[in-house]
């Protein structure tokens, strides 16, 4: 009896993935193991394998086609099986998904960022990150892995005959040059999509204060020596920054929300998301129960999940659960910007650079470094005062951070 390959489900709000390209064709031999085909889900790639060995009968969805997850996509059967011509309606594939063990998971051995979308190219997460530093276009590297996967000695075999000159003529789906036009796919659609149901659905309301970070430069340069010994990794403003939001938002449980239809439902615990650029996108990993770790945990688990979400890497829980995000643009000439709400989420907060500015203190001007602070709501959800009470927490938190140490 021929094996349903369904599109997988990999969290809890999926609710579709993208075909980005199928290995095998139908007629192809498939063996347990095999990969099947590529989908974007949740903003990064995944690899479907095959849990059982056989001929690929039917292929249903062909490339950028988008599939309602449990949704049956090809067969794997004996050879000549007869299969149906279309594929079966959604029900019943999702109850026959309950009845029997799936045939196609992610693959655990790779998953894929968004370089894989753009290049539609299979590399190995290394492979992928030493073409990105030396500027190596994987189109033009044979890769000698299983079905032509890109491997690490590919590029170095490729680095050594001088292929780092194809950088010069690397191109990318989502690159904007004069007089060109680009679709909008991948996940960069992904992105657009979410931010226009965002804007659209939750009634943003965004306010602005600003700290005064010199006490924070102080605990940072006190702390540097220290917390570098012990993870191996540099503090960074921006933990300290996740530190005074979990606490404060242990302080605000009602900003530490989501709505769902009717019910605002108050989270127990604290998930802060860290929104990090990577190449044509933007990815938002998330660090669970932020409010229970210090500060040498969190620059540890800041510093992993940045490295995963630049390198393709981030797995499907990497970036599930969160329940507040922080846009840092901080590193950036940005004093003050209105960030979108991540939703399901009810706030985030936008933090623009540390810069000196006149300020008033005890009657007289002085400099002072000086970060701005935007927090967007959902005025769904909880009123101006409520929001204003939570954000003024963050500010006198960062300007008292020894608080933060207890």
């Amino acid at each position: 009896m021929a094996t349903a390959v369904f599109m997988p489900k990999l969290s809890m709000t999926m609710e579709t993935g993208t075909v980005i390209q199928w290995f095998k064709q139908e007629g192809d031999q498939v063996r347990e193991g095999d990969v099947l085909l590529e989908v974007l889900t949740d903003k990064i790639n995944i690899e479907v394998e095959s849990y059982t060995t056989g001929t690929l009968l039917k292929i249903y969805y062909g490339a950028d086609q988008v599939v309602p997850v449990n949704q049956v996509i090809g067969y794997v059967g004996e050879a000549n099986e007869n299969v149906p011509d279309t594929p079966p309606p959604l029900e019943s594939s999702a109850s026959q998904e309950e009845e029997e063990a799936p045939d196609a998971q992610p693959s655990k051995e790779e998953t894929q960022g968004s370089e894989a979308l753009d290049q539609k190219i299979r590399a190995t997460p290394v492979a992928r990150r030493m073409a990105r530093e030396n500027g190596i276009d994987l189109g033009q590297v044979s890769g000698s892995g299983p079905n032509g996967r890109v491997q690490k000695a590919d590029i170095e075999h490729a680095l050594s005959t001088n292929s780092a000159k194809a950088a010069s003529t690397r191109t990318e789906s989502v690159t904007s040059l004069p007089g060109r036009q680009v679709k909008v796919e991948g996940m960069r659609k992904v992105i657009a999509e979410r931010m226009v149901a965002s804007a659209y659905t939750a009634p943003h309301v965004t306010l602005s204060t600003e700290a005064d970070m010199s006490k924070v430069i102080e605990v940072r340069s006190t702390l540097l020596p220290t917390i570098e010994k012990l993870t191996g990794h540099r503090l960074s403003y921006t933990e300290i920054i996740i530190k005074a939001v979990a606490t404060a938002l242990s302080r605000h449980p009602k900003v530490n929300a989501s709505l769902k239809d009717d019910v605002i439902e108050l989270h127990e615990t604290i998930n802060i998301g860290v929104a990090v650029a990577v190449t044509d996108g933007l990815l938002v990993p998330v660090i669970k129960q932020a409010d229970q770790k210090g500060l040498a945990h969190l620059t540890t688990e800041t510093k992993r999940l940045a490295g995963l979400a630049r390198d393709g890497r981030l797995l499907p829980d990497d970036m599930r659960g969160g329940t507040f995000t922080i846009s840092n643009l901080g590193m950036y000439a940005i004093d003050v910007f209105t960030p979108i709400i991540n939703q399901p989420e009810s706030a985030i907060l936008g933090v623009g650079r540390i810069h000196e500015k006149p300020v008033g203190v005890n009657g007289q001007i002085v400099l002072r470094p000086m970060m701005s602070l935007s927090l967007s709501f959902d005025h769904r959800v909880m009123d101006g005062a409520p929001a204003a009470a939570f954000l003024q927490e963050i500010k006198e938190l960062l300007e008292s951070p020894y608080h933060l140490l207890a």
